[in-house]
């Protein structure tokens, strides 16, 4: 006991360090917690099936309040003034950030296309005038990549700052596919050769049903759009199928499609009309 309480009395006069520890302790413990909560988070709003970015960015928000929390209280509790100091972190803070309000813009941007959710993973979609197959969003940028693997990187605040069209989040989409026929042929033949194309397709949907519509009468050719709807993961390879097909039967049928003609006629005047002045 005389040399419990000798230690105690030691260090009762080297306070500095009991407090120096304690707080190593506080931030230690802290940080743990803060992990602990983050993941905790996690699982719960993996359960009530939150979108993966959203809980990406609440879990280490989270995380990252809860080190700043915790390394508040570990220098307080040592005996740093933490007034002084939140005054000088955050004039200092006011000075980078109008030095970095691009790199600013994107995060406010970042936080805006996780909250709100314009798209999700997986989305195809046309951002910034690009599209393409949303991979993942972080805080600075959004990760796309084309159809044929291509790797998009896009700063956040260009997204924002332009219309955003979202091809994949209503389930079905309509596909356009444009025919071209000459003033010659039967329309109506060729309306019902497109449409038994699109009814032989299975992964053409029966409703809405498929439509054949006059979209051009140009110069030298009728130009027919056949529309059908169809799941938003199917039109690529649908829209390759349609052409083909489309092409294919009504050149069996003898319809002249897409040859644009131009005729050019030159008269020659007789040298016996000519005026002559």
């Amino acid at each position: 006991m005389k040399a419990f309480d000798a230690i105690l009395a030691e260090l009762g006069q080297h306070q500095w360090l009991v407090r120096g520890l304690i707080a190593i302790a506080i931030a230690l413990i802290g940080i743990w917690l803060a992990r602990w909560v983050a993941r905790a988070l996690e699982r719960v709003l993996h359960r009530f099936d939150v979108e993966i970015i959203l809980r990406s960015f609440l879990r280490n928000l989270a995380y990252a309040i809860g080190i700043i929390v915790v390394c508040i209280a570990a220098l307080d509790f040592a005996g740093v003034p933490t007034t002084s100091l939140l005054a000088v972190l955050g004039a200092a803070g006011l000075a980078i950030g109008l030095a970095m309000k691009d790199t600013l813009s994107n995060i406010a941007s970042g936080v805006m296309l996780i909250v709100l959710r314009p798209f999700h993973s997986g989305n195809y979609v046309q951002v910034a005038g690009i599209e393409g197959i949303v991979d993942s969003v972080h805080i600075f940028q959004t990760h796309l990549h084309t159809q044929d693997n291509r790797q998009i990187i896009l700063p956040n605040s260009q997204i924002t700052a332009a219309p955003i069209i979202n091809f994949t989040v209503r389930g079905v989409r309509r596909l356009d596919v444009s025919i071209k026929i000459s003033y010659s042929d039967d329309m109506a033949a060729a309306r019902k050769i497109l449409l038994g194309i699109a009814k032989n397709h299975a992964q053409i949907l029966s409703e809405p049903p498929a439509e054949v519509v006059v979209a051009l009468l140009a110069d030298s050719h009728v130009e027919l759009q056949l529309r059908v709807w169809l799941a938003a993961a199917d039109l690529g390879a649908l829209r390759a199928y349609l052409l083909e097909q489309s092409w294919q039967k009504l050149s069996e049928q003898g319809f002249t499609t897409g040859v644009a003609q131009q005729h050019t006629h030159v008269h020659h005047q007789d040298k016996a009309n000519e005026l002559i002045t």
